[in-house]
């Protein structure tokens, strides 16, 4: 038999589906499209929406409810991508496998290390995020928990340093909490002992509920999702009688500029919808539900996300949203105590059913790898009893919960984006592929088609001549950039509109469906918003996931074999 030596060997949908169908111990198939919505809300209503949604109400002032729709928009594009591949290809592994079938195994690879980097980095910050909610939640009922046993070493330790060099005055409240936990942790030898208990804990349970069965842990979901809706609908209501109109006046106080720099924030609390396409081996029927599911997850959410927004500016002047926990400070400002209570009391909830999507979607990539050979057999090893990826799960327990016992959450929050973002734009333009190849033919659901051939390259012209006209103010920092600021900076920007370029010649020449193309430049223009250091940190950890693949998996590969 012929080696198959390509970097971009690629798998046949008829492949991948007659691999799923003949293996021997597969997943439970139990879930519905209630089921899988019921993920989808657990997995985008969660810290978002308790805590980022405050800043982004600060900086844009009541108008951000309308970039919540902006945004939903712009993830409908990914999300009718993501559906149209879940219909073609309804099998474990999410952007993974879709870029298997279009792209080839060399970014199959890459896209599946990036979502290794996405789903465990975004956990662990939901572990540090629930931690500090668990603390503050059981400081309500008058329990205080040792502060060496709630906080990383780092914050503890500078936070002490910095008492020594300048005094109890210039530390802030919570670098004051910091320096205590450091004076009064016990010691082994001369190193304080300082961990995240609590954060290690919950990756401990939820790593035991998934890894027991996808049954129980949908089950949990569902009950922990109910009771999160019911929350904030009952904030939403009972806000309602004490919203002030002229809370509202200015609508959009910071204008434009204000609104928009709650991009990322807003878009981030979307980020959820892809992990149900990780499910998709453990659905009755993926390809009608699938589809279903992700755009019922974004409609309710945008809802939820507008209303409550609404209701947080009408309540409390916007300049006063700069907090973590938005929800409950709202109705501690009215006087409404209790209510202040329930709600931290249901953020905690909020936050656990996160993190427990998430914890159910890692080990299903590694899972899917590894039957294709790419990483090591035991990962697509099936517990014969509880029917889950069981020494996946153990590993994605361990992988997460380590680093939240001991490392801080501003380390990981930037870094969790970086990796979804790559995701959502090979998506997106894989289904151009599948356009392209005629592979759509065969799709239970495709993306609607409106023919992108002089609309993209109008839209293109149009955003050039508006900056030449308004963006006077744009164009004057560039000229003041260096050559090595613009590369630093700006490097993403330049690729954006190339990438618009030459998607705009090619929608011409191919007749491109425009949903997608704008799903791709949505994307990376919000790409352009994350900071170059967190592109640094990307880039070494795919340099890592490189070498095991040329390493391990370019040798293992299951096509390797296979006649070229």
């Amino acid at each position: 038999m012929e080696k198959n030596t390509s970097l971009f060997r690629k798998k046949s949908v008829d492949q991948i589906l007659k691999d799923a169908h003949s293996r021997d111990g597969g997943l439970a198939k139990i879930l519905g499209v209630r089921d899988l919505v019921s993920l989808g809300i657990a997995a985008i209503v969660g810290a978002g929406i308790f805590s980022t949604i405050g800043l982004a109400s600060y900086n844009g002032g009541p108008a951000v409810s309308l970039l919540f729709i902006f945004t939903a928009v712009a993830c409908v594009f990914t999300a009718l991508s993501y559906a149209q591949f879940a219909s073609t290809v309804p099998v474990s592994g999410s952007a993974y496998t879709y870029a298997y079938v279009a792209f080839g195994e060399l970014f199959a690879w890459i896209i599946g290390w990036a979502l290794i980097l996405e789903y465990a980095v975004s956990n662990m910050v939901v572990a540090i995020s629930w931690s500090e909610y668990f603390v503050s939640m059981l400081k309500g009922f008058g329990i205080t928990l040792p502060g060496w046993l709630t906080m990383n070493p780092v914050a503890a330790t500078e936070a002490f340093q910095k008492l020594q060099t300048s005094g109890i005055d210039s530390l802030t409240t919570y670098e004051r909490i910091a320096a205590a936990a450091f004076e009064s942790a016990p010691k082994l030898g001369d190193i304080p002992i300082i961990l995240n208990l609590p954060a290690g804990l919950i990756t401990l349970l939820v790593t035991a509920l998934v890894y027991i069965g996808i049954r129980e842990s949908r089950t949990a979901s569902n009950i922990m999702v109910v009771l999160k809706v019911g929350v904030v609908l009952l904030v939403i209501f009972a806000g309602a009688f004490y919203v002030k109109p002229e809370n509202w006046s200015p609508f959009a106080p910071n204008g434009m500029k204000g609104v928009l720099s709650g991009v990322a924030a807003v878009f981030f609390a979307f980020i959820g919808f892809d992990s149900i396409s990780t499910t998709a081996e453990e659905c009755k029927d993926p390809q009608r539900d699938m589809p279903k599911a992700m755009i019922y997850c974004l409609i309710i959410c945008t809802v939820l996300y507008v209303l409550i927004t609404l209701v947080l500016t009408g309540m409390v002047n916007y300049k006063e949203l700069k907090v973590s926990d938005p929800l409950a400070f709202v109705f501690q400002k009215n006087g409404l105590d209790f209510m202040a209570g329930v709600i931290s009391v249901s953020s905690v909830i909020a936050i656990t059913s996160a993190l427990l999507v998430y914890q159910l979607g890692q080990p299903r990539i590694w899972m899917t790898m590894s039957r294709d050979g790419l990483l090591w057999k035991r990962f697509s090893k099936i517990h014969p009893k509880y029917q889950t990826p069981s020494f996946a799960t153990i590993i994605t327990g361990l992988v997460v919960g380590i680093p939240a016992l001991f490392f801080r959450m501003d380390f990981f929050v930037d870094l969790t984006s970086v990796g979804t973002f790559f995701a959502f734009i090979l998506v997106c333009g894989g289904v151009l592929y599948l356009d392209h190849t005629g592979i759509s033919e065969r799709s239970k659901f495709r993306v609607p088609y409106i023919n992108g051939k002089f609309l993209v390259g109008f839209g293109l012209l149009s955003a050039v001549a508006g900056i030449a006209f308004y963006g006077q103010n744009v164009l004057a920092e560039w000229h003041l950039l260096t050559a090595g600021e613009i590369f630093e900076h700006k490097f993403l920007t330049i690729v954006f509109w190339i990438t618009w370029a030459v998607l705009s010649v090619m929608s011409f020449k191919y007749n491109f469906s425009l949903l997608p193309v704008m799903g791709i430049l949505t994307n990376l223009y919000l790409m352009t918003e994350l900071g170059a250091s967190n592109w640094l940190i990307f880039v070494v950890w795919l340099a890592i996931g490189l070498i095991i693949y040329f390493s391990y998996g370019y040798r293992k590969s299951k096509l390797a074999g296979e006649e070229s």
